[in-house]
């Protein structure tokens, strides 16, 4: 099993810990804020399953019908997951005015909600430093996506934290939807930077302009006289198409070797590269 499946897997088992704690504490102490933390935990665990279901797609090999590959299902699945919590934090926010506006708020077993809350983030923080880690080695979309999720819940799961603690010192029970909405705003101001960077790539978006001039950089350095260098990005994938000059008395088979030398500088330098190059005379 590779790193991604592996870490994917973790993270759906952590998320279904930490549902089952948040529910259990949320009906019992009554608290909005605790069962909104658990409903953001309940979209954390659908992430974690697309995650993991999209990185083992992504890696699988082109085929007849996909000729370029799968990995662009990395990014597709980033986007349901943003427009997932984006869905979380609207449902968070209308249970909290409900409770505000509602009846008299009654809470009960605060400083337990305010212990599993905290233990919570320290599972939260142990599990997202491992997917941010494996995301990062593998450019992976899909698995940076649900370390933003769980990065989202430390937040939130600390916040919720000292609300109740607030709450324990001052007896302002009013205080706990107050704080399921500022926690509500926050999801939502994450899920939009997810949106971007997950839906961006899908347009095939050309690679960040310090990564063409390192690019560049390389071409020169061999030599290439080059124009048309277009790049774009799908999922962990790069493809790489570029017109290249040689002299028109060269040989096929030179000119083969040439672009093979290029080639091969590219594919040392970035990992899941794909090179297209374009050959004309001088």
């Amino acid at each position: 099993m590779n790193a991604k499946v592996s870490i994917a897997r973790l993270s759906i088992l952590s998320n279904t810990l930490l549902i089952v704690m948040k529910l259990a504490v949320g009906i019992i102490s009554g608290s909005v804020s605790i069962l909104s933390e658990a409903i953001h935990s309940s979209m954390d665990l659908i992430a974690a399953v697309i995650a993991f279901f999209s990185v083992r797609v992504s890696d699988t090999p082109p085929d007849s019908r996909h000729p370029y590959g799968h990995g662009k299902i990395e990014n597709i699945s980033g986007v349901i997951e943003s427009l997932l919590i984006f869905i979380a934090a609207i449902w968070i926010i209308i249970e909290a005015v409900k409770k505000l506006l509602g009846e008299k708020i009654e809470l009960e077993s605060i400083t337990l909600g305010s212990i599993v809350m905290l233990i919570c983030a320290m599972v939260n923080v142990f599990v997202s430093r491992r997917l941010y880690k494996v995301a990062h080695e593998t450019k992976s979309v899909a698995l940076e996506a649900d370390a933003l999720h769980l990065k989202t819940d430390v937040y939130t799961s600390l916040g919720v934290a000292v609300g109740l603690g607030l709450i324990i010192l001052t007896g302002i029970n009013w205080l706990d939807p107050v704080i399921a909405m500022v926690v509500a705003l926050f999801i939502i101001k994450e899920a939009f930077q997810l949106l971007r960077k997950a839906f961006t790539p899908l347009l095939d978006t050309a690679w960040s302009d310090e990564e063409i001039e390192e690019l560049e950089t390389r071409l020169n350095s061999l030599g290439v006289s080059y124009h048309d260098l277009r790049t774009r990005i799908a999922g962990n994938y790069r493809f790489i198409d570029i017109h290249i000059q040689i002299s028109e008395n060269e040989s096929v088979g030179n000119a083969h070797k040439y672009c093979d030398k290029i080639e091969n500088m590219l594919k040392s330098a970035y990992e899941n590269v794909t090179v297209t190059i374009h050959v004309e005379p001088a």
